[in-house]
């Protein structure tokens, strides 16, 4: 059973503050409060648990770089399609502006990285979205280089893993950005086609239109501990069906529950579980190397 392939293992101990007078008078940066236990704890300790709180387990948001470099093997990440950025084909009102303000701000061109690199000596292509830009939409742009690093994948024999994190399609582009649904499932269709191996991990928040297309399409469909996940929001299908939601609706744990999941899996054993799906497939030849 994939469920028992991965199922949590024991549970890692991590340094944390020595005494409340470590609370007090600390440089700025030096602590982080987790927003969900709102307990405190060491930066550096944050960051080597994968941001993940060593208290209560909340995953922290992590950016399309973070993620990238905490995944892959030193020194292998290659970044493609880097070049590519955002027009305003539909002239919205201040967009560029817009756009122009979230590219200073993350260093980002758009809201995804792709790229190759290698998972314990496997060759990978990737893409990684990253909610800091636009909240992660889904404009024409985002689309085409999800396409083309599947495409670039299927070229080279290599796994296709995604990491998704959105708000849904990008209104600023209407139907052009409504189109890369249809676009990045026919992609992967494709790739399936041809043997490809797609394994994507949801994060939160994974909604609207990237969850209705390549969000739900990989081999292997994973996410994060607490993630949202789920296409409308929960008050227009509270009004729509007239009742009342389940608590744990649209988020992970739910959908796996519910078989919509294969895995829930705590980032700091991602790296592993991926590495261990890798070195299957690869032995039953459903990768080329």
């Amino acid at each position: 059973m994939i469920r028992d392939l991965f199922a949590k293992g024991k549970k890692k101990k991590y340094a944390t503050i020595p005494s409340e007078a470590a609370k007090k008078d600390v440089p700025e940066g030096l602590m982080t409060k987790c927003p969900n236990c709102r307990k405190i704890m060491y930066s550096k300790e944050l960051q080597k648990s994968n941001k993940v709180c060593v208290h209560c387990h909340y995953h922290h948001p992590m950016n399309g770089y973070e993620r990238i470099y905490s995944l892959l093997d030193k020194g292998t990440f290659k970044e493609t399609h880097q070049e590519l950025q955002s027009g305003n084909p539909l002239n919205f009102p201040d967009y560029e502006d817009k756009l122009k303000k979230d590219q200073e701000k993350t260093g980002l061109k758009e809201a995804i990285v792709t790229g190759t690199g290698e998972i314990e000596g496997k060759k990978v292509s990737l893409a990684v979205m990253d909610s800091r830009f636009r909240m992660g939409s889904m404009g024409s742009v985002v689309g085409e280089k999800i396409t083309r690093e599947i495409l670039h994948a299927k070229e080279m024999g290599t796994p296709f893993i995604i990491f998704t994190a959105s708000g849904g399609a990008r209104m600023q582009e209407g139907v052009l950005s409504l189109m890369q649904m249809a676009k990045t499932s026919a992609a992967l269709k494709s790739f399936s086609d041809h043997g490809g191996l797609c394994i994507v991990v949801m994060t939160h928040p994974t909604t609207g239109g990237v969850s209705a297309s390549f969000a739900s399409l990989g081999d292997y469909n994973f996410a994060e501990p607490g993630a949202l996940i789920g296409f409308a929001g929960r008050r227009i299908i509270e009004q729509t069906i007239r009742e009342e939601l389940p608590e744990d609706f649209q988020t992970a744990e739910f959908l796996l529950k519910h078989g919509q999941l294969d895995a829930v899996i705590d980032r700091r054993e991602l790296k592993e579980k991926l590495a261990l799906l890798l070195e299957l497939h690869s032995k039953e030849g459903l990768t080329h190397e």
